[in-house]
């Protein structure tokens, strides 16, 4: 934990006293006091002592360290504070998607999830999401039972799309995995897991969820595996499922157990998610067949875990259950959970902010009583995809789990989390969440964001009280699946509706932040956001001319629609221009780590060209879906686009993407000389359009 704040703040980092002290009634406990400089901690644990730093620096000393920068313009003397018996309500808070692996990390080195522990840590996250190796796990696994390495290797998908092949959603794509790869991803846990454990998180560790290789269905014709179906691939991409009678499902479950705690010694939580997105293929009217089945699932699932480890306890997303709400009616639950111990098992409900915004339903506890007695996880999914829109429900954030924890019935609630898909976004969400995990009452948000622009910009002028008032309510009144600008899909997307704030309000508090500048330019945080602000106000503005151009496009007056669309790109190149000075709003970075993970000129193409597939065709129906506003992407990918669709070449737009896919990559944007003096002008320039 010291180490951890010298990575902070320094050698200061010694100046401070520390003492571990013991826990209220079984949940984490800190302390702070500053007095006549002198700091000193008190925390139950490695967590809860990072956690009330980062509280002290907030509040004491107005500074904040995060993904895009830090504002650590520390004293030189500790600022006196005093904050006594600060108790979580909640035994664990929770970290990470399943996604995140793909959307996110995929490619990440040490130096970057050493960051990323650090930032977990010092928000009070104990139980974070461990999935990394799943698949040099998997293949020891294989072997053992009889495939050879070929066939294995056939199974897997490329590294970033990963994450759907262990929910069971997709075999093969973009594959397969090289031999350097699973011995780096082997070494890469063993560094994650140690860390993880050394500062008392309680990591949550991948399990076999019935998924098997396409060859272990051949070499058994007897057993009727289950071929499931998902996101639009042709069905050879499509998984295998054991019958949850088989003999394999516990054989197979325990060996995934026994090889992973071989390897990195022993674990308490083992994730199994078996039905994501995807719905069983049973007989419409058997109702009671379905019962049976997904009671025997239950406890197929749970009795392979408990062979490798008796101790261990099935950690499962509810996702799928609110996604899929018409499937998972109450019975259809109860079934799921009948034969598992209530004390073995944990639902992660991963997506409450869903049910008002998406799903148009009571939250998912709710539905299902508190997961019928169950210890379940109050989550939300703040982001999809690694979005970078501005959004989410902040007024939702600040009080959704304080209800659920004073309501009747809450069940075995014993924990809060945020489970987004993309990190590196929408800050201002993820530090409130992070609050709320220690929190039994709701937050208020007035005060709790006059004490984040303080520590974030160094002050809080009156035009920035009014700008976040109007971001409030604007784009952080809002969360939608699919924010993105109709120039990141080329026409309108008729089955994934886009929606995002580009309202009166929300352009006024992007002019009302700028006009900060001059006395908050020295904030590196200030001048990141400012820049962000003002790329995506002048893409807001690029977006209203180019449905200029679809409309005078559609009308056949395609001189009037080539004068929207070059309106459109000269607005869209100073927003890639501008992004190229924010710190992680870039493809260079994304193709960077991707690149150095490669050990060969063909494996690092290999790698480019899977990162970028990600974010721009994915594969099956998902084209678009990621829709990252970033420097590189802007200029290099979706400006040639939209000049295609406006050429004659339009039917060849499939082919130019899968060419750009697979050609290396690099930047050629030169920054601004002073973006932020930039950013002032190109608002102004473009107000009134």
């Amino acid at each position: 934990m010291k180490q951890l704040l010298q990575r902070q703040i320094g050698e200061k980092a010694n100046e401070i006293n520390y003492q571990l002290i013991e826990s209220s009634n079984g949940k984490e406990v800190f302390e702070i006091e500053a007095k006549q400089g002198t700091l000193t901690l008190k925390g139950s644990s490695p967590v809860a002592l990072c956690y009330a730093f980062h509280t002290y620096l907030r509040e004491a000393c107005h500074a904040m360290k995060t993904w895009s920068g830090k504002h650590l313009a520390l004293p030189e003397r500790w600022p006196d504070y005093v904050l006594k018996n600060q108790v979580t309500p909640y035994e664990y808070r929770y970290f990470l998607n399943v996604c995140t692996f793909g959307y996110t990390t995929p490619y990440w080195d040490w130096a970057r999830w050493e960051k990323e522990i650090d930032w977990m840590a010092l928000r009070g996250v104990n139980m974070p999401l461990a999935t990394v190796a799943s698949e040099a796990i998997a293949e020891r696994v294989w072997l053992r039972m009889g495939l050879t390495k070929k066939e294995i290797r056939e199974f897997f998908t490329a590294p970033a799309h990963l994450p759907w092949h262990r929910m069971g959603n997709l075999n093969k794509w973009d594959g397969p995995l090289s031999d350097e790869w699973q011995e780096d991803q082997i070494k890469m846990q063993h560094l994650i897991i140690n860390r993880m454990r050394q500062l008392g998180m309680e990591p949550i560790a991948p399990a076999f969820a019935g998924f098997v290789p396409m060859a272990f269905a051949q070499q058994h014709p007897d057993i009727k595996f289950k071929h499931l179906k998902w996101g639009g691939f042709d069905e050879k991409y499509n998984a295998y499922v054991l019958p949850p009678d088989s003999p394999f499902f516990e054989e197979i479950g325990k060996l995934f157990i026994e090889e992973w705690e071989k390897e990195f010694g022993k674990n308490k939580f083992y994730l199994s998610d078996s039905f994501n997105e995807m719905e069983l293929p049973i007989e419409k009217n058997d109702v009671e067949g379905k019962y049976k089945l997904l009671a025997q699932y239950g406890e197929s699932i749970y009795r392979s875990i408990a062979a490798g480890n008796p101790d261990a306890v099935w950690v499962t997303q509810g996702w799928t259950f609110g996604y899929q709400h018409s499937f998972w009616d109450k019975k259809s639950l109860q079934a799921l959970l009948s034969k598992v111990p209530d004390d073995k098992m944990i639902i992660v409900d991963l997506g409450n902010d869903y049910p008002k915004w998406v799903w148009k339903t009571e939250q998912t506890w709710k539905v299902h009583d508190g997961f019928y007695g169950k210890k379940w996880i109050f989550s939300y999914v703040p982001n999809f995809g690694g979005k970078t829109a501005l959004t989410g429900d902040m007024q939702m954030y600040a009080f959704s789990s304080a209800e659920a924890l004073h309501s009747s019935s809450c069940g075995n609630l014993i924990g809060f989390g945020s489970a987004p898909e993309g990190l590196e976004n929408n800050e201002v969400i993820y530090e409130l969440l992070a609050d709320m995990g220690w929190r039994s009452q709701a937050i208020d948000l007035d005060k709790w964001l006059e004490s984040y622009c303080k520590a974030r910009y160094g002050a809080y002028p009156d035009a920035m009280k009014q700008a976040w008032s109007l971001l409030r309510n604007t784009a952080y009144s809002s969360l939608y699946s699919y924010p993105r600008f109709t120039w990141q899909t080329v026409t309108p997307d008729k089955r994934r509706v886009s929606k995002i704030d580009t309202s009166d309000d929300f352009m006024h508090a992007v002019e009302l932040f700028l006009s900060c500048a001059d006395n908050l330019k020295k904030s590196e945080l200030y001048v990141n956001d400012a820049i962000e602000l003002s790329a995506f106000y002048v893409a807001a503005k690029a977006d209203k001319l180019y449905n200029k151009a679809l409309k005078e496009d559609a009308s056949g007056h395609a001189a009037t629609a080539q004068k929207y669309l070059q309106q459109t790109i000269d607005l869209l190149l100073k927003t890639d221009r501008l992004l190229v000075s924010h710190p992680v709003y870039r493809l260079e970075e994304w193709v960077k780590l991707a690149r150095n993970k490669g050990t060969t000129t063909a494996e690092k193409n290999a790698f480019e060209a899977n990162s970028k597939r990600l974010i721009t065709t994915w594969g099956g129906f998902q084209e678009d879906y990621a829709a990252r506003f970033w420097s590189g992407l802007i200029k290099d990918y979706y400006i040639p686009r939209l000049k295609l669709y406006f050429s004659k070449g339009r039917n060849g737009i499939d082919r130019w993407e899968e060419k750009w896919i697979n050609t290396p990559w690099h930047n050629t944007t030169k920054p601004y000389e002073n973006p932020v003096n930039s950013a002032i002008g190109l608002v102004q320039q473009v107000k009134d359009i």
